[in-house]
């Protein structure tokens, strides 16, 4: 560890390295408590240095300050480093294969870069999930399901630890969004829940179990991406909330957040004409970034775009000049453009004749290294290999998740009490059949190879829609209990099941869950935390 120098010492060293100079270890500067992950929110006062800082710092190193670029190996990572000086990168499963391989990249691209880096990525869990080695978790609807906001604090916190532990220091998550769209393709499962209160209460639980961890919290996708039926990732979704609406559905989240004083918030590409009657996306909005989300709910933290390479944020004025219309609209980070070469020259020409102004590129420049400052990166960034394998998937970390799938089971029929499954033989068909099939007879359940030799069948659904309805209809007659494995929407076409269950996950841990639930070793506690069509929100029971 390096010794910490005065304020005025660190500021002066910083300097001195982004002119080539560098000092022990890293060659990055160590202000006064800067090595420390704290629990404020950005104080101007405890960062005031970094005006110094920015300020020293070439044209080119403050437009690359703006970037985070994917990479393909270290050697690419390094090349953009030096050539563009880019203030992040985003880790993604070709580059982060094992949690000591990943520690050493993020030492090495740390050790590379005059200014530390926000090594970032998307590891919500559930449905999106990066690094195949963390301790897995179901994803935020299940969490949803708990209505417990320390259960989502807990989930958080060990999520956030395990990336510590490896390097990475920001995470993109966790999600904002309230559904209320069943037929929401993007987020769905990935929301907390259809309540806007509910949404809150959990995001609230899971900043903090970031910000316990050190880790720079992320929520998206702003201003809501909870009512849409278009894919942002394939084109341009349209909302058609009124401002109203806005503010009663998908607004309070966020003002929670930023009450919270959260680290980052990731924009939508998404036209809300409520909002803005440009048809501009909100990514490309300064009526939403700056008017709304800093004027009227007083953010003061870092913007981060979704994805650039992404249809809605490309659709309207192509990619380079998406990046230039981020950040006049009052974006901080450019994430993922898919030509880094092209957006930083197009923004770095934009800053040169006008159309982005020193001043408007600064203030994103002192919120990011502000950012930066707040969680610790301006101390000793490096991370021990050996450890991180230690940290991962420790059965202390382990335990965490199966109490978390076990709090999110939800029984919502049980006619005649068919479960728990006590004594009788089951047959399981469906999505993840075979793993479901073994986590009961683990729990003494003996299991048949066809719905005739059995006494119940179990039929799984994952995202299933309409067509489970034919699906339960084909196993009428028999005792049936019908799984949801995704979305909890599917529900509405099992009604013809005796039993059924949402487990909102088919992650290990919500079928091994599933297991202890429905052979009565845990009573089922989950409430629906959207309204599903026959059951109202917060439905649930037990036995």
């Amino acid at each position: 560890m390096r010794a910490k120098r005065s304020l005025a010492l660190g500021a002066a060293a910083l300097m001195l390295s982004l002119a080539g100079c560098s000092g022990a270890g890293t060659g990055k500067a160590v202000p006064e408590n800067a090595g420390e992950a704290t629990t404020a929110a950005p104080s101007a006062d405890r960062t005031a240095w970094v005006f110094d800082v920015v300020a020293k710092m070439s044209l080119e190193e403050k437009v690359g300050q703006l970037f985070v670029p994917t990479f393909a190996s270290r050697q690419d990572a390094e090349q953009k480093i030096k050539k563009y000086h880019v203030g992040g990168l985003i880790y993604f499963p070709d580059n982060a294969r094992s949690p000591q391989q990943t520690a050493r990249l993020s030492n090495a691209l740390q050790r590379a870069s005059k200014i530390p880096l926000l090594l970032a990525v998307d590891e919500e869990q559930g449905l999106v999930t990066r690094l195949s080695y963390v301790t897995r978790f179901p994803g935020n609807m299940a969490l949803g399901a708990t209505a417990k906001p320390q259960t989502a604090r807990e989930a958080a916190k060990v999520i956030g630890t395990e990336l510590r532990a490896v390097g990475i220091n920001q995470n993109y998550a966790p999600v904002a969004d309230v559904n209320v769209n069943p037929a929401n393709p993007v987020i769905g499962v990935r929301s907390f829940g259809s309540d806007p209160g509910l949404v809150s209460l959990m995001l609230g639980g899971a900043l903090q179990g970031y910000r316990d961890a050190g880790v720079a919290a992320t929520v998206k996708h702003f201003p809501g991406h909870g009512d849409t039926d278009t894919d942002s990732h394939t084109g341009l979704p349209v909302i058609r909330h009124s401002r109203a609406e806005w503010e009663r559905l998908d607004a309070p989240p966020f003002r929670a957040a930023i009450a919270q004083g959260v680290d980052a918030i990731m924009t939508a590409h998404i036209v809300m004409p409520g909002l803005d009657d440009s048809g501009d996306p909100a990514t490309l909005s300064q009526a939403v970034l700056t008017g709304l989300l800093r004027k009227e709910l007083g953010y003061r933290g870092v913007v981060v775009t979704d994805s650039l390479s992404m249809a809605g944020a490309r659709t309207r004025y192509g990619a380079e000049q998406a990046a230039v219309r981020a950040v006049q609209a009052g974006a901080d980070q450019l994430l993922m453009p898919p030509d880094l070469a092209g957006a930083h020259a197009a923004v770095l020409a934009a800053v040169r004749d006008g159309r982005i102004s020193q001043r408007r590129l600064e203030e994103s420049v002192t919120r990011i290294l502000r950012l930066k400052a707040e969680r610790g990166l301006f101390g000793d960034v490096q991370v021990d290999p050996a450890r991180a394998g230690q940290v991962i998937g420790s059965a202390a970390h382990r335990a965490v998740a199966r109490r978390v799938a076990e709090q999110s089971i939800t029984l919502v029929r049980n006619r005649g009490g068919l479960l728990p499954l006590a004594g009788r033989r089951v047959h399981v068909t469906g999505p993840h059949a075979q793993a479901l099939a073994a986590a009961l007879r683990r729990r003494g359940v003996e299991t048949a190879a066809s719905p005739a030799a059995a006494d119940v069948t179990v039929l799984t659904a994952v995202d299933g829609g309409s067509g489970v309805a034919a699906q339960v209809a084909a196993l009428a007659g028999r005792p049936l209990v019908f799984a949801a494995l995704g979305s909890p929407y599917d529900l509405a076409y099992a009604t013809r099941a005796q039993a059924a269950l949402a487990a909102y996950s088919s992650s290990a841990p919500s079928l091994e869950a599933l297991a202890e639930v429905m052979t009565g070793r845990v009573k089922p506690t989950g409430r629906l935390p959207v309204e599903v069509r026959g059951y109202r929100f917060g439905h649930g029971l037990t036995f």
